[in-house]
């Protein structure tokens, strides 16, 4: 079981960071990715880190803005969202594979285990 966290309201421009913390697992092993849907579209991916906490990936809408990062002795993953923008106002959703293929990294498909989401408005 993923659990989301730390969604709010942020003025643009502004700065949130979100936490993902697996429940009754460990992320060992585990790559673990942030996707966000805003209303009326498809969910689309954010940022992905591999188990080893080194190997990372963004979209490119956020790079350079958001900064995707992991502990595996707190067992969460954390994404940094700073320069926040109207259009980054979506629930975002933390997700965990230990089978993805790298090639499929931005795939929602490539992920099994889901949170439930935390919402993020961006707006002044």
């Amino acid at each position: 079981q993923l659990q989301a966290s730390g969604g709010g309201l942020v003025q643009p421009g502004g700065s949130l960071s979100l936490s993902c913390a697996a429940s009754g697992r460990t992320f060992s092993g585990y790559t673990v990715a942030w996707f966000r849907q805003a209303p009326g579209k498809e969910r689309e991916f954010v940022a992905t880190i591999k188990w080893n906490a080194r190997t990372t990936f963004y979209a490119d809408s956020v790079k350079g803005r958001f900064t995707i990062s992991r502990d595996n002795a707190d067992n969460a993953v954390d994404l940094r969202m700073n320069s926040l923008k109207p259009e980054g106002t979506a629930v975002y959703y933390c997700a965990a594979s230990n089978r993805v293929i790298w090639g499929l990294k931005h795939d929602p498909g490539a992920y099994y285990n889901w949170g439930q989401g935390t919402l993020v408005t961006v707006s002044s």
